[in-house]
């Protein structure tokens, strides 16, 4: 679908998140009134889906809703979807996988402290059709199933600390993440692990220009470090592999009402030295959300 708008809509649009949140007022004590945010819904439009370096479902448009609900300050659950509408799982070389390409997946979220959260997600990424060898089943974690479990520990020291540096540590513990002996048998838990880290320099953050005042360049290193199952398919299995080598800026512009209005834009690298034929080693991705 085609829309006819002007140039500069539609740059805003392809590099922006337009986002609400929706919030309530609690009495903290007899004179303070705290917000708490307790719904999120989210549905985001990005140019493409990358993960972790990983391109799942080509270079296609990609729709993904998400719904989070803060059950307590501390805990929060949530709902994460991903789909770029394509009903043919295979290119037409019957052999590239990933044309159309499908997730849901359900995660819960607790802040142990002012720096760490401890997150677990389940992965679901059933195939677009049917698959010989692939069971689809929503409650199948074996070695023929779609589903995996991710714990992961996210160390953000910009709040409490003041210091813009981030980290995460994630770790596949159950679901289909095996790999094999050299005959291809014995299934064993490979608990594939993988290492991001990220920091958030400020720019002009004195500039008397308001368009360009508080821009946030956001480099990121991130690497599979036992990729023996080949879980991340486009990445090495016999070393250590940077599969997420990039960097983002981003612009959030304050709309006022609670509501902003983040611009961003974000180049990906993935250093693998090989199995990256498919889809390439460069990506440019950009999107629109819609939160409230």
């Amino acid at each position: 679908m085609k829309l006819k708008i002007s140039t500069f809509v539609v740059m805003m649009s392809f590099f922006s998140s337009f986002c609400f949140s929706q919030e309530k007022e609690s009495i903290s004590d007899t004179t303070n009134l705290v917000k708490e945010k307790k719904l999120e819904l989210t549905l985001d439009v990005v140019s493409r889906y990358l993960w972790r370096g990983q391109c799942w479902g080509g270079d296609y448009v990609a729709v993904q809703p998400t719904i989070q609900y803060a059950v307590t300050p501390k805990l929060s659950l949530g709902f994460w979807a991903t789909t770029n509408f394509k009903k043919d799982y295979f290119y037409p070389d019957g052999e590239t996988a990933y044309k159309g390409y499908q997730e849901i997946d359900f995660y819960a979220t607790y802040q142990i402290n002012d720096y760490l959260q401890f997150q677990l997600w389940d992965y679901y990424w059933p195939s677009v059709s049917k698959v010989e060898g692939v069971n689809n089943r929503f409650f199948n974690y074996g070695t023929d199933g779609v589903k995996t479990v991710d714990a992961m520990l996210f160390f953000d020291f910009s709040e409490g600390y003041k210091y813009p540096f981030n980290a995460t540590i994630s770790t596949l513990i159950a679901g289909n993440d095996y790999r094999y002996d050299s005959n291809g048998e014995n299934p064993k838990q490979n608990f594939t692990t993988y290492l991001e880290l990220g920091y958030t320099f400020t720019l002009f953050e004195k500039s008397s220009g308001k368009a360009f005042q508080n821009i946030e360049l956001s480099p990121i290193i991130g690497a599979v470090l036992n990729n023996k199952a080949q879980y991340y398919s486009y990445a090495d299995t016999d070393e250590v592999s940077f599969v997420n080598l990039g960097i983002k800026v981003m612009k959030e512009i304050d709309l006022g009402k609670g509501i902003t209005m983040p611009l961003s834009l974000n180049y990906i690298h993935n250093g693998a030295k090989h199995n990256t034929e498919t889809f390439g080693k460069n990506f440019l991705v950009a999107g629109i959300s819609f939160c409230y």
